[in-house]
């Protein structure tokens, strides 16, 4: 793996066409006067000019849209990235990206999910803590950020993490305070990997719940989350739930072609309707803890044994989700699949309580990717990650959840470390955040992320113990600590 980027890439190598200042949008909502809200930093000459003009003069910036909303500006953007870094000269396409913007004068979190982007305002934990600006981007070849033709040996992580640091430096020149870099899941395993090409790009990094699947071949520390995690009882409803759908696997596939046919579900990829079955039981119990609380043992099925083919089957496409594995499910995430069996790793897990009843185990991403996109594995990226992690992070953070799969191979701190550390939320989900942490933990964390953004209040530099969000919780914009987004999910962080 190349481990570090050859030449810095001037934005001025590109062909970008710079949006029309002219386009229509909705009508600003800025919290401060238009003045102090023009995209002019403190201490620089006072200007007038509109954060809008200043974002689009960047050379391969684009208006999509603006959408109005109390307090902020919010864009929907375009940007002009190559299809490989390394050789800019050799095609260009449209990454997607949205900006809240607060004011100039305001540090910034660089917001990744590692999927599509939202396009509807939201703010990340961090960017709620410290009161500030939000640019948020799609990952490279999730639609509609990908190249046509789409050439797959150019999603890896470095070609990800070199998007990221191109936006970056664009936008640093009129956001030119504090930087965080943040994501959950798949989005912390980004910013990490962001962090480790680019260690000069950021002040700072937030991961949630991210996984580190340091060696692809040995899992076993998953079997031992699944052996142990929240309570006898609720594990053994939820194995009993997933031996019943594999017992009475006619009659509930019969049920599962009825709603492929209604719903023009086909499954070319995974080969067949039996394999996308099974695959969906499979990640039942993984799906439960995931998105799911201790608390809501109470809602599966009592006696699986005694329940209707209806209530195994309902509960199943409630947890998981039926329409995952068909191509309809698996096509906007084939990205995903492709990083998995290219680079990230994906879990095996050896579920004992099933017996014989499986007949493929878990599947490997191969299976969910188009025989027409080749794929090879390289069993050095996630090594490098790690021993990077370890012996050189600065002002890294990692929250993970106790309940939570994605957390069983967490990152791990080293000697190396420097004003890093890594929390887990008592029973917390793949919906874990600092707000769920004990109140002196969450105290500690929240105030060195104002510290690493540069907003830290004077109270909060002499006790950390102060510490609280500069800006009010909004249900609109912001999640609660369990709160987990999702579709209808398979197994992906």
């Amino acid at each position: 793996m190349r481990k570090s980027l050859t030449g810095v890439l001037s934005l001025a190598v590109l062909i970008g066409t710079v949006g029309a200042t002219g386009a229509s949008a909705g009508a600003a909502t800025a919290a401060e006067p238009a003045a102090k809200n023009s995209g002019t930093a403190l201490g620089s000459e006072a200007s007038t000019e509109d954060i809008k003009d200043r974002i689009l003069a960047i050379p391969g910036m684009s208006l999509i849209e603006e959408k109005p909303y109390a307090g902020y500006r919010y864009f929907v953007l375009n940007y002009t990235q190559p299809v490989d870094h390394r050789r800019p000269s050799k095609g260009t396409f449209q990454q997607r990206l949205t900006l809240l913007h607060k004011d100039v004068s305001r540090p910034t979190v660089f917001f990744t999910s590692g999927y599509n982007v939202s396009t509807n305002p939201s703010r990340s934990e961090p960017t709620q803590i410290i009161d500030g600006n939000q640019v948020s981007l799609e990952y490279r070849y999730f639609t509609p950020s990908r190249p046509a033709p789409a050439d797959w040996s150019k999603l890896d992580i470095w070609q990800a993490a070199s998007d990221q640091h191109r936006v970056f430096t664009a936008l640093k020149k009129i956001y030119d305070k504090k930087w965080l870099a943040t994501g959950g899941s798949k989005g912390g395993m980004t910013a990490t990997y962001f962090e480790r090409f680019y260690p000069k790009d950021m002040d700072g990094v937030v991961a949630y719940v991210a996984p580190n699947d340091v060696n692809d071949k040995e899992d076993s520390a998953y079997d031992r989350f699944f052996r142990d995690v929240g309570t006898k009882e609720c594990r053994d409803k939820l194995g009993a739930v997933q031996r019943e759908a594999l017992i009475r696997r006619a009659p509930l596939q019969k049920k599962y072609k009825e709603q492929a046919a209604a719903a023009g579900w086909t499954f070319n990829t995974i080969g067949s309707l039996d394999r996308a079955y099974e695959a969906t039981v499979l990640d039942y119990t993984f799906a439960f803890w995931q998105y799911s609380l201790l608390a809501d043992c109470v809602d599966l099925p009592a006696d699986a044994k005694k329940a209707t083919d209806d209530d195994i089957y309902n509960s199943v496409d409630s947890i998981v989700g039926f329409s995952g594995y068909a191509d309809q499910g698996l096509e906007t995430y084939t990205p995903y699949y492709y990083q998995a069996g290219t680079q990230l790793g994906s879990p095996d897990i050896e579920q004992p309580w099933l017996g014989n009843l499986s007949r493929y185990g878990y599947q490997p991403p191969r299976n969910f990717v188009p025989r027409s996109i080749p794929m090879k594995f390289d069993r050095g990226a996630m090594r490098d990650i790690d021993s990077w992690v370890k012996h050189n992070a600065r002002r890294m953070m990692y929250v993970n959840g106790e309940n939570d799969p994605w957390s069983a191979e967490p990152f791990r701190l080293g000697r190396g470390a420097k004003d890093s550390a890594v929390y887990t939320v008592p029973g917390g989900n793949h919906g874990s955040k600092v707000s769920g942490l004990p109140e002196a933990q969450k105290a500690k964390a929240t105030a060195d992320i104002l510290r690493w953004a540069g907003v830290a209040p004077a109270a909060v530099q002499d006790d950390p113990a102060k510490a609280k969000p500069l800006a009010k919780f909004d249900t609109k914009l912001d999640q609660r600590n369990g709160e987990v987004e999702r579709d209808e999910a398979t197994l992906r962080p």
